[in-house]
Order: structure tokens, then C-alpha cells, then sequence
């Protein structure tokens, strides 16, 4: 019995699961922000590129051909 009541004292006192799932959610949340920094700079990208685009085909100084690159 005093085996028992020692693990369970052990087992209350261990703090070592709090800890991971603490770094879990961490790392859940990080992970969810960096995803939706990536896509909200990339919206920003293809928003400018398309905006340089249109300004370059209305000017008459170039033009831009879809998917080609250039």
C-alpha cells in the first residue's frame, strides 16, 4: 500500500507531460502562424507582380506573357 501511495505522489508531482504538451501547443501555434505569414506575403507578392504587370501593358513600355516568365 505504501508502494502504491509513493507512485501515486510521484506521478502528481512529475511535471514532465504538462511540459510537453505545453511545447506541443507551442509549436502548434508557430507552426499555424509561419503558414499563414507565408500566405499572406505570397498574396502580397502576386498582387504587386500583377499591379507592375497591368502598369507595364497600359504604358506600352512591355508586356507580360501569362506563365511565361517574362
Amino acid at each position: 500500500m505504501n508502494k502504491l501511495m509513493t507512485m501515486t505522489r510521484q506521478f502528481r508531482d512529475d511535471e514532465n507531460g504538462a511540459a510537453m504538451v505545453e511545447y506541443s501547443i507551442l509549436i502548434g501555434i508557430i507552426a499555424v502562424a509561419s503558414i499563414g505569414f507565408i500566405i499572406g506575403i505570397g498574396g502580397w507578392v502576386t498582387g504587386r507582380f500583377t499591379g507592375l504587370c497591368t502598369a507595364m501593358q497600359d504604358s506600352g513600355i512591355g508586356h507580360c506573357a501569362d506563365g511565361s516568365g517574362s
